[in-house]
């Protein structure tokens, strides 16, 4: 009943496994083979470098494209640890003297982009939803909601204004600011009103002080002038002609940046001298360098903006009429209940 192994038996068995497998990996190793082989010639078909046609600046940037593509391309069978560092390092030669054989007009080109990432990084203004979070906080009670729409759009009309990369501060945008923002909350009361510019202005970085002394100062010096021959640039005047001048250089040299406020400020100066006609409009525009067509415009906007808001009042002031009348006329028939009851109860106890 003792089982023997014959060993002739097992060497037999043995040579016929591992011919099997021999097999089994030729077999695998020509199919990979095959495999990578295509893989390969697809992409070299679908990857082939375009021919850059026109411009020869085009031409040089295109091959230093296709240089650096390949070069980042390395074969599947050879990424691993040891072998990323050569890759990077011939990478970025090639970058290197791709940027050095760069023409003169693409290096300038992407030195002025670099400026403009740079500048853009360092300029970050607050968002609206801060700026309005910041009024909310330093003017917390509540606002009538015909008041509180209308001051809600010109505060993010004036953010955007206020945080513009080009924006600087001067009177004459300060007046038409402090015009509009009174013809608005025409109605309330002083200690509101005052409490409501205040936060305003301190929500958008700025002195409300210094928007209201500014303010004050030009308006006494326009209605000083017989006319408006007066509202002339000039930089050795008094402040109104120096503050039109400052706009007048800033606008020549580029830098001035317009907005409706300004033109508000402008329509204002003439109303104080007492002009009426188009003509002047048309000549004090023309001096401080801004397009009559956008102030024209603007000052469509702005009337057509005071004629809703005062008709807005009016209804307002309607309704609340009619509600203490209604309040009023309760009251009167409370009264008259409660004087009936009173006789009634006298009458009660005399019976």
């Amino acid at each position: 009943g003792r089982v023997t192994w014959d060993p002739r038996f097992s060497n037999d068995l043995i040579e016929q496994c591992v011919g099997k497998l021999q097999q089994v990996l030729l077999v695998w190793l020509l199919a990979t083979k095959c495999f990578c082989w295509q893989a390969s010639t697809r992409q070299q078909h679908t990857q082939a470098p375009r021919r850059a046609t026109g411009c020869p600046h085009k031409m040089a940037l295109s091959a230093a494209a296709e240089k650096m593509r390949m070069c980042a391309r390395p074969h599947r069978a050879a990424r691993s640890s040891v072998q990323k560092a050569p890759v990077v390092s011939v990478q970025r030669q090639v970058v290197f003297r791709a940027a050095s054989r760069l023409p003169p007009c693409v290096q300038a080109r992407s030195a002025r982009q670099s400026l403009v990432v740079q500048a853009s990084k360092e300029f970050m203004p607050p968002t609206v939803a801060e700026t309005k979070n910041r009024f909310i906080e330093a003017y917390n009670r509540p606002i009538p909601a015909v008041y509180n729409t209308v001051v809600q759009e010109l505060l993010v009309q004036q953010h955007f204004i206020r945080y513009s990369i080009n924006y600087q501060y001067n009177p004459v945008y300060a007046l038409g600011f402090v015009s509009v923002f009174d013809q608005i909350l025409d109605g309330f009361d002083g200690p509101d009103k005052t409490s409501i510019f205040n936060a305003y202005i301190k929500s958008l970085g700025e002195d409300p002080a210094r928007y209201r002394s500014d303010a004050e100062l030009l308006e006494s010096q326009a209605r000083a002038l017989s006319s408006p021959d007066g509202l002339t640039p000039d930089s050795n005047g008094n402040e109104l002609q120096k503050a039109l001048a400052a706009v007048a250089a800033a606008t020549e040299a580029g830098k001035f940046a317009y907005n409706r406020f300004f033109a508000v400020g402008l329509f204002r100066l003439l109303e104080l001298t007492g002009a009426k006609e188009p003509a002047a409009l048309e000549r004090l525009v023309k001096a401080v360098g801004v397009k009559p067509a956008s102030v024209n415009k603007d000052l469509l906007m702005y009337k057509g903006v005071l004629s809703k808001l005062s008709a807005a009042k009016d209804m307002m002031r309607e309704i609340m009429d009619r509600e203490k009348r209604k309040q009023a006329e309760r009251e009167a028939a409370k009264a008259q209940k409660q004087t009936a009851e009173a006789a009634g109860a006298e009458q009660t106890a005399q019976a």
